[in-house]
């Protein structure tokens, strides 16, 4: 009889956080930040001397979310910067890497996510209404690096992501640092909204 294939990961906090049954007391901010701050998105295919981290793009895509909806409270913000948490250990996959992968990623997400959230006294599953709106911010914040980092003509990234509203996103910008600049500013922002919430 086969020998059953290890399914958790330890993490530097000294959890296991079990991938196929995630519970959320395995799950620590300082493991989600410094994982994310170290997986880049695109691949890794960006201009710059540092790769565009999933932390970075969390913090983008929770500032593109709070203008988008300015009444949003503490809570969906949390969401929205939390929104990418699960690829702290199960990586950034391009959209048609999670195509060809098929549902089972999806599922893998889903019970990442519903574990993050609980364990950061959220619903495990979001708000649909609420779930849109991060995902339009996303969509922005894509648009953003498509053009300024991954070389795309603000045309393709138009066709692929929609054109954003210019006058909303005017003054924003791309930032490429430092893992360990971002892992702090993520954490940062973490705690100051968990401050906030009721």
């Amino acid at each position: 009889m086969p020998k059953p294939q290890r399914a958790w990961q330890r993490m530097l906090s000294g959890r296991r956080l079990d991938l196929l049954d995630p519970t959320p007391v395995d799950i620590e901010i300082e493991d989600i930040a410094h994982g994310l701050a170290f997986v880049a998105r695109w691949n890794g295919q960006t201009q710059g001397d540092y790769a565009y981290s999933v932390a970075e793009h969390s913090l983008l895509v929770e500032t593109i979310f709070g203008r988008l909806c300015p009444q949003a409270g503490a809570a969906e913000r949390l969401t929205a910067l939390l929104h990418d948490a699960p690829e702290y250990v199960i990586g950034d996959m391009i959209s048609p890497v999670k195509a060809a992968v098929g549902p089972g990623y999806e599922e893998l997400d889903k019970r990442l996510s519903a574990a993050v959230h609980i364990r950061f006294g959220l619903p495990a599953l979001p708000d649909p209404r609420l779930k849109k709106q991060i995902k339009k911010a996303d969509r922005v914040s894509a648009w953003m690096e498509a053009v300024q980092i991954a070389g795309f003509t603000e045309a393709e990234a138009n066709r692929f992501f929609g054109a954003p509203d210019r006058a909303m996103i005017a003054d924003l910008s791309i930032r490429l640092r430092p893992p360990v600049e971002v892992r702090t500013e993520f954490t940062a922002r973490h705690a100051t909204l968990l401050e906030q919430m009721p």
